[in-house]
């Protein structure tokens, strides 16, 4: 897809680029262009929604904050809230959750297979954006 067709990208386009990235089927970015049209589809979405979450399935506790790190400043969130001092070093891999209203987040160990990040993204009203996509790679915005 072109850079002008990036930019106007539809809801319904952006929709059917991130159904590829279902919990069933794990994806792979495989190109620069395909990079820069899941950003795209995916910051379309968060901005027409009012806030969003973000859960985080990474091999360790290092890898997990950069990717909470890359999504929440793509996202438009302030990134000075990541203190690694607030996190306890946690062997193995791990889940983060972030909230978007509280802008809060927790780190747990996990045990599943997925890695990658779940974007969910909320509206207060029902004819708004209300979804969740995912797992995208977890160095979609690095």
């Amino acid at each position: 897809m072109s850079t002008q067709n990036i930019q106007n990208l539809t809801v319904v386009q952006a929709e059917e680029i991130l159904h590829k990235f279902a919990c069933q089927n794990i994806k792979l970015v495989e190109s620069p262009e395909e990079k820069a049209i899941t950003q795209a589809a995916i910051l379309l979405l968060a901005n027409l929604s009012d806030y969003q979450m973000l859960g985080i399935c990474a091999e360790s506790t290092t890898e997990a904050l950069s990717a909470l790190e890359s999504y929440l400043g793509a996202l438009g969130y302030n990134t000075t809230l990541i203190d690694d001092s607030n996190f306890r070093t946690i062997e193995g891999s791990v889940y983060i959750k972030f909230n978007g209203i509280k802008e809060s987040y927790h780190l747990e160990s996990y045990i599943g297979e997925y890695r990658g990040v779940l974007v969910s993204c909320q509206s207060a009203e029902d004819t708004g954006i209300n979804g969740t996509y995912g797992h995208l790679p977890l160095d979609l915005f690095t």
